[in-house]
Formats: structure tokens, sequence, C-alpha cells
């Protein structure tokens, strides 16, 4: 019964990453508290630059897109998420770290035409300055 349970509740991940992100170091990172209400935004060169081209790519979800395309990717997003919730909603940056800062800039100003104010960025907890 307790793995009936676990297969009913349980959301499986459905967001195929096709692109290549080598995330940078943080000396100070935390953890994501409800992931629930975290949407993901990838930001790198396609996994399969034969198809997809060999420069730097915004996906959203399992798609391809431009950054003015973002707002109303974000008024789908909100859509899923029960409406006392809306007011915690978060966008997750998942950025390789050898992109340019124009890409980074672009999504940033339709994140925020789209009222999505809260960003975070992944990032691997790295050493911190000054220690071996």
């Amino acid at each position: 019964m307790l793995l009936f349970f676990f297969m009913v509740v349980t959301k499986m991940k459905n967001n195929e990453v096709k692109v290549l992100i080598t995330p940078p170091s943080a000396t100070e990172a935390a953890v994501l508290e409800n992931k629930q209400v975290t949407t993901y935004l990838y930001i790198g060169k396609p996994v399969r630059p034969d198809i997809y081209g060999s420069g730097v790519r915004v996906q959203l979800n399992d798609a391809f897109k431009e950054a003015s395309e973002i707002p109303a990717w974000v008024e789908e997003e909100k859509k899923r998420i029960p409406a006392h919730q809306t007011d915690f909603f978060t966008v997750s940056i998942k950025a390789d770290k050898t992109i340019k800062m124009g890409i980074l800039t672009e999504v940033k100003q339709s994140l925020r035409e789209a009222n999505a104010l809260k960003i975070v960025y992944s990032a691997n907890k790295g050493k911190s300055i000054g220690t071996k």
C-alpha cells in the first residue's frame, strides 16, 4: 500500500534539458524550500548542435524560445500553481557559466516585464575564497 501511495502522489520530472550547463561555483548557497512554486529556465549551448544550432539558447520547459516569449510562459506557469501561492512564484535560472551577460540581461528584462521578480540562480557549492 505504501508503494501504491508514492506512485499516486509522486510527480515525475517531465522536462528534458536540451542545453549543456556547467553551473558556476558559489561560496554561499542555499537550498530552495518550496519547489512546487519554482519553475526552471535553462540557458546554454544545445546538446545537439547539428539539430538546434551552436549558439546560446533559452529553454523553457521542453522547447527553445526567444527572450520575448518569456512573459507569456510566465503567465502559463503561474496558472499551474494554486492562487494563494502565486506570491511565492520563483524562477530558477540554470545557466552555463560561459554564457555572455547580454543574454542573461535580456532574460532578466523579460522576467521583469512579466512581473516575475523572485529569481534564483543555480550554482555548485564551491570553496570559499582564501581556502585551500
